[in-house]
């Protein structure tokens, strides 16, 4: 298939130095990730972009390419998703490779299943959309949130719904954080794209910023795979 899977995996991480390598349960974190994407079958290239050569080597290792390093530019505090994959495809169209379809996967999302990714992709290819993104549901209804004053009190974010049953209210869902598909259109410049929805469920999503977090991931990883073990 005419797919490419970018991992997009720099090396100034801040609230966890070196987290895209860290070791996760045996293995620097960005492996799961590459392996995810080789499982599926659904790439004719699988490569990381990075500015840090101990990721690239690492990544090649796990089985991804690194055919060049990110720049200077994509590879601070401000450079967006976006416009690291722009880099990529632009470097791969002037060696004349094109791809139909992108997935951009994070390197520290260790609990994606390999189904998941094969899934919000067959849905893509059947709609209209430009572009897939995985989401999860809030926990709990964000309806009934509170906000906090400087003097520590709590008032409801939104009054009305203060005597709303939790299972009257809509579910609101958030980005999942791990991996998006994407048609190569979307890459077009002032281009706005089409946007869906995929649903994961709640054990496949972890945001890893702090070690709390990072301790919460091995957990679930270890429920997700526990059947793996039996």
């Amino acid at each position: 298939m005419n797919n490419i899977a970018i991992i997009t995996a720099r090396g100034g991480s801040k609230r966890i130095p070196r987290k895209n390598i860290k070791e996760f349960l045996g293995k620097p974190i960005i492996a799961y990730s590459i392996e995810t994407a080789l499982k599926t079958s659904l790439f004719s290239e699988v490569m990381v972009s990075t500015d840090d050569e101990e990721i690239a080597e690492i990544a090649q290792k796990y089985g991804a390419k690194v055919p060049f390093m990110r720049s200077a530019k994509n590879s601070d505090d401000y450079a967006t998703t976006r416009d690291v994959l722009c880099e990529v495809i632009s470097q791969y169209k002037t060696i004349g490779k094109n791809f139909e379809y992108v997935c951009c996967i994070y390197p520290t999302a260790p609990l994606i299943q390999p189904q998941s990714v094969i899934k919000a992709f067959n849905i893509l290819k059947k709609s209209d959309a430009d572009m897939i993104i995985p989401i999860v549901r809030f926990s709990y209804p964000v309806q009934r949130a509170y906000k906090l004053s400087n003097n520590n009190e709590i008032n409801f974010l939104y009054p009305k719904h203060e005597r709303t049953r939790s299972q009257d209210l809509e579910p609101i869902f958030h980005d999942s954080g791990s991996f998006y598909w994407y048609k190569d259109i979307a890459f077009t410049k002032n281009y706005k794209p089409r946007r869906i929805g995929f649903e994961l469920s709640e054990l496949e999503v972890q945001d890893i910023d702090t070690i709390d977090d990072w301790k919460m991931a091995e957990l679930k990883y270890q429920v997700l795979h526990s059947a793996d073990r039996t």
